[in-house]
C-alpha cells in the first residue's frame, strides 16, 4: 500500500468490523499479507479495541447508530421517506458505503419485487374469476 494509502487505525477497526466498502477492505487485506509493520498495528488495535474499552466511537460502530433502521429503509424502496430522511439514506448508502445497509436495501429490493409480482398475480386471478359476473353471463 503505498504511502498516501496507508490505512489509519480507524480504518483497521472498521476492517476488524467488515465496515468498509469491499475495495478498501480489499486493499488492506492485500496490504496486511506484506506488512509487517501493519499488522504490528492491527495487532494493536485489536488488543486496544478488545480488552473491554467502551469509548462512544466503539460504541456507536458497534451499536450502528447511524445506520437507518429496516423499516427506515424499506420506506426509502418505496418512495415514502421525507426528503431529508431520504437524502440522508442516499449518503449512508452512496458516500459512507454501509455494507450492512447496501445488504439490507437489497434484501427489501427483492422483497418488494417478489410482492408486486404477488400482488399483479392476485389482481389477474380476480379479474379472470370475476370476469363473467360482469359481463353479464350469470345463469
Amino acid at each position: 500500500m503505498p504511502p498516501s494509502d496507508r490505512a489509519t487505525n480507524e480504518e483497521l477497526l472498521a476492517f476488524l468490523e467488515e465496515q468498509l466498502p469491499a475495495e478498501r477492505m480489499a486493499e488492506i487485506e492485500q496490504a496486511l499479507r506484506g506488512d509487517k509493520e501493519l499488522q504490528q498495528r492491527l495487532a494493536a488495535v485489536v488488543h486496544q479495541h478488545d480488552p473491554g474499552a467502551h469509548s462512544v466511537g466503539a460504541i456507536w460502530r458497534r451499536r450502528r447508530l447511524s445506520c437507518p433502521s429496516r423499516s427506515e429503509l424499506g420506506s426509502y424502496v418505496l418512495g415514502a421517506s421525507e426528503p431529508t430522511r431520504a437524502e440522508y439514506i442516499e449518503f449512508h448508502l452512496r458516500v459512507i458505503g454501509c455494507r450492512y445497509c447496501v445488504a439490507n436495501l437489497e434484501d427489501l429490493e427483492q422483497t418488494a419485487g417478489e410482492q408486486a409480482d404477488v400482488v399483479t398475480r392476485r389482481r389477474q386471478k380476480f379479474f379472470q374469476s370475476s370476469a363473467g359476473y360482469l359481463s353479464g353471463d350469470q345463469k
